[in-house]
């Protein structure tokens, strides 16, 4: 494989490479003997259920402390807890509100990535909550199947709090879809990935908007763990992975280099599962692995180096360990899903986007009073992105979109989903067929911009709205920046 064609598979895959600047090397332990402290799986946030059957969830950002290193307590920031927050679990038709609050002593935002809403409800930067107020948006939920997360967006101190701890998932089951493992904990399991740089007593040090990536930390965390093991009790096991670092891209594998097969992309379930041997994730991004194990046996995930210049070393991530004696489990279906295909019109609206540096698009800083783009409600559109410079990705608010070619060159069978965010090497383009929702708001904008948190923070952003067909010409290019 030449360097054009292994740069085009990786970015739509996932297989390619860490972004940011930090020490290299392998820092987590290569023994799986040092891999002693328990996964922690985050909760089930449990909503109430109003009279009208609105489920409501209860989210506070506070302040806490945890050790990140075993005996070792350090400030850090969550949801409902010290450190990372729950899984919010929800299904498609159900009606859901978030109730807010933030406790922490600056203002914030939290927005639902990868879930499709109205502007007004996605917590962009738009929607600040500040010191000790309360947010409430509420929407129906109506999407496929997904793992999503939800996340702070204030702009230029995005980097710093997804950093210190603010990050949650959020899973969106579909009855309609095949049957996969799916009890919570046991056979479908979340890892949330983050890299940290930690001083000797523990605590996260280094400053997220210095550099050109920000940070890349020496030590990985999986839900928050250091070092981390699993005990399975089945024999199949669903990992949900989200890449919530600043920086850093992943390559996934086995240390024994067995195959696995990925269900699922960013915004959905594959049409029919795909053997792997590895798949990476840049920030921001989603996948979904199942992975059979054998009765009594022992293997590592592990992230690997590419062959990019921005790799940063090899870790071991956890360890895992299968009980005794396993539970069956189903077979693996033959077909999961039937995705609605995103199919672009011959007269498409084509844009083309600039990444410049890391702190523009388009030639052009982020300006929270500024419209970029007037998109018409329901629209499916050719989206262009020109990466002029180094490693950079791209993630849209409330849009599923599939990835069509990397300079010239067509996806693989399992970059084929629907997807809200993708890797763009250093000096390429990738082509995107983009379909928007109808959720029509000229006031409020929805985001796109690079997901290394430094370049996002730095002004590679921009801002579009979703307007009535016909309207576009209409709707003022400027707006006021407002809180809530």
């Amino acid at each position: 494989m030449n360097r054009r064609q292994f740069l085009a598979s990786a970015a739509l895959s996932g297989l390619a490479s860490a972004c940011g600047s930090g020490a290299a090397g392998a820092r987590a332990p290569r023994d799986p003997a040092a891999f002693r402290t328990e996964l922690r799986v985050p909760p089930l946030l449990e909503p109430e259920v109003d009279k009208d059957g609105t489920r409501r969830y209860v989210l506070t950002m506070q302040r806490g402390r945890s050790e990140i290193l075993a005996g070792k307590p350090v400030e850090t920031w969550g949801f409902n807890g010290p450190h990372l927050g729950p899984t919010i679990r929800a299904a498609r038709g159900d009606r859901v509100q978030m109730t807010v609050t933030n406790r922490l002593d600056e203002a914030s935002t939290v927005h639902w990535h990868g879930i499709r809403l109205p502007a007004k409800m996605d917590g962009g930067p738009h929607q600040m909550i500040e010191p000790g107020a309360t947010w409430s948006p509420h929407w129906t939920i109506d999407q496929p199947a997904a793992t999503s997360w939800y996340h702070p967006h204030p702009h230029g101190k995005t980097a710093t709090q997804v950093y210190r701890g603010l990050a949650g998932m959020f899973i969106i089951d579909d009855r309609t879809t095949a049957e996969l493992p799916a009890t919570y904990g046991i056979d479908d399991v979340p890892l949330i990935l983050q890299d940290k740089s930690l001083a000797e007593d523990g605590s996260p040090t280094g400053d997220p908007l210095k550099g050109t990536f920000g940070i890349l930390g020496d030590h990985i965390l999986v839900n928050g763990t250091y070092a981390p093991f699993v005990n399975v009790r089945t024999e199949r096991v669903r990992f949900r992975v989200l890449n919530g670092s600043n920086a850093r891209m992943y390559h996934l594998t086995f240390a024994d280099g067995r195959a696995f097969h990925v269900v699922g992309n960013d915004a959905g379930l594959l049409p029919a599962p795909v053997q792997v041997d590895q798949v990476s994730l840049t920030p921001g991004e989603r996948v979904e692995v199942v992975v059979t194990f054998a009765a009594g046996e022992q293997v590592l995930l592990r992230t690997v180096s590419g062959s990019d210049d921005i790799d940063e070393g090899d870790f071991d991530l956890l360890k895992i360990v299968a009980a005794p004696r396993l539970a069956a489990s189903p077979h693996l279906p033959a077909r999961l899903t039937t995705p609605t295909p995103i199919v672009v019109p011959l007269n498409a609206k084509v844009r083309r986007f600039r990444l410049n540096g890391h702190d523009a698009i388009n030639g052009k800083e982020m300006d929270l009073s500024r419209i970029d783009e007037v998109i018409p409600a329901g629209a499916t559109e050719i989206w262009e992105i020109e990466n002029t410079v180094y490693a950079h990705n791209f993630h849209i608010h409330e849009v599923a979109f599939q990835v069509l070619a990397v300079d010239g060159e067509k996806p693989p069978a399992y970059a084929s989903g629907h997807k809200d965010t993708v890797y763009v090497p250093p000096k390429s383009t990738v082509r995107l067929a983009v379909q928007f929702g109808r959720f029509t708001d000229p006031a409020t904008p929805y985001m796109y911009h690079c997901h290394i948190l430094r370049h996002e923070d730095s002004g590679m952003m921009g801002q579009f709205v979703v307007v009535e067909p016909g309207t576009e010409s209409q709707v003022p290019r400027t707006i006021t920046a407002h809180h809530m």
